[in-house]
């Protein structure tokens, strides 16, 4: 047994020494985004994703639309499954006769609250390639947390953006790019943004963690904030899961202080997911601090 706990520490210890990787660019604060009343949200058609799933949305005038506050035009709404765990959402909008579709993206949990916002600046201009077109795009990287159904996923584009414009590569100077030749001396278009365009979704399901929690770990009342944050920052405490039966084995004294190091370290650096996991790893192996140090490390984070 004691060569087994051994073995398990080790494990453990490089995944919780490992930083924590986060995508180049990271969400805005939910408190910028858009107001969208509570209405308007439950009145929309949301569509399913259930992952993996590619999915290309002509968006135009008989799509869906919102014309409240700083929304502008068709939007595309659509539920993620809460029960897959972690999920990725690549956004691509595709740029046809000179315009586009500038996408904002605002993710919504269970109870229609927002949780994670991503202005357009989140999605930069990527050059044509030899199978994909000029586009904007960007990832997202979401974590469902434990206890909700669904998550929400909403994408629309603001009057800010429909008043800026993208800058273009030349086709001639990416297909010179593409073979290696010296780029010609020529002007690139320029796209101009609209409320209407194609955009392209893939959604897929991950076993490991990802950036941004979606939800509390139980449903609470509305008033409750949302974990939310480039790296699931903490709004308010997450309520854990009961506590297994102790075994019989009283856990070592240098062990448990490893977990709590552990679940310290994960919490302070915003994974909340990895500190769960810890602290039921610890207690299943007999830990009677874990799950304290576990409250009192999200509490002193909130």
């Amino acid at each position: 047994m004691k060569k087994n706990l051994l073995s398990l520490c080790l494990s453990l210890a490089l995944t919780v020494g490992a930083p924590l990787v986060a995508n180049a660019d990271t969400p805005a604060n939910v408190s910028v985004a858009p107001a969208i009343s509570t209405a308007t949200l439950q009145s929309l058609p949301w569509q399913p994703l259930v992952p993996p799933v590619s999915q290309d949305v002509k968006l135009d005038n008989v799509s869906p639309q919102i014309n409240q506050g700083d929304i502008q035009g068709a939007i595309a709404a659509y539920t993620l499954p809460a029960d897959r765990g972690s999920l990725e959402v690549t956004l691509s909008s595709i740029s046809k006769n000179n315009s586009i579709y500038a996408p904002s993206v605002l993710v919504l949990d269970e109870h229609l609250r927002p949780a994670a916002y991503y202005p357009s600046s989140y999605f930069p201009y990527q050059p044509p390639g030899a199978m994909s077109s000029d586009r904007l795009e960007g990832t997202l990287k979401l974590t469902p947390a434990l206890g909700q159904k669904q998550i929400y996923l909403l994408v629309y584009t603001t009057r800010q953006d429909l008043a800026k414009t993208t800058q273009l590569t030349n086709p001639a100077k990416a297909y010179a790019a593409g073979v290696g030749n010296a780029a010609p001396d020529i002007p690139d278009p320029i796209a101009s943004h609209s409320t209407s365009g194609t955009i392209k979704l893939k959604v897929t399901a991950e076993q490991g963690s990802g950036n941004i929690m979606i939800g509390m770990l139980q449903p609470a009342p509305a008033a409750t904030p949302v974990v939310v944050g480039s790296t699931a920052a903490v709004a308010a405490a997450p309520t854990p899961a009961p506590a297994p039966a102790k075994p019989a084995e009283p856990m070592l004294n240098d062990t448990e202080t490893y977990f709590n190091n552990g679940i310290k370290q994960a919490v302070k650096a915003g994974d909340i997911d990895k500190a769960l996991k810890l602290m039921n790893e610890a207690e299943k192996l007999g830990s009677t601090t874990a799950r304290k140090t576990f409250i009192g490390s999200v509490k002193g984070k909130g």
